[in-house]
């Protein structure tokens, strides 16, 4: 299948697509255009568009509380995987504006905004980044199994 999203990516636009590669299509393709040209790229390609105004898989409110785009992708997928779940937090603090971000996603946004500055285009990015979202979704599994995994990793 498939995506489309705005060019330029930083957080959000980078945790998706490895959330969608590795949990819901494999067999993804990615397409970056100017944010004005989501939705037609979308209907042209016949593409699934995410993170831009006015698409069902963008950032949303419940309550007071703002969720990101990588949100709407694991609600709409139904996934229920608590380490993805955690990682989740972590996209949110570092993409949206919210009172009690992860301390984490400081860190997450900083090496962000660094890759989209050596990376040559969105697809270098995301090739780039992919092994942090791994390394984070395995930070996740290890602190949802409890602490003392994590000062125990094998070396």
């Amino acid at each position: 299948m498939k995506w489309v999203t705005r060019e330029k990516a930083k957080v959000d636009r980078i945790a998706c697509p490895w959330l969608i590669k590795r949990f819901v299509d494999p067999a993804a393709d990615f397409i970056f255009v100017p944010p004005e040209m989501v939705k037609e790229t979308a209907q042209r390609e016949g593409a699934i568009a995410f993170d831009a105004a006015g698409v069902e898989l963008t950032h949303y409110k419940e309550g007071n509380r703002e969720f990101v785009s990588f949100d709407a992708i694991i609600k709409k997928y139904g996934l229920t995987d608590p380490a993805l779940l955690e990682l989740a937090k972590i996209v949110r603090g570092a993409d949206a504006k919210i009172p009690d971000a992860p301390v984490e996603s400081a860190g997450l946004e900083a090496a962000a905004l660094g890759f989209r500055r050596i990376a040559r285009d969105d697809f270098e990015n995301m090739r780039l980044q992919f092994p942090a979202y791994d390394a984070l979704y395995e930070y996740c599994k290890a602190r949802m199994a409890g602490a003392a995994s994590l000062e125990h990793s094998p070396k």
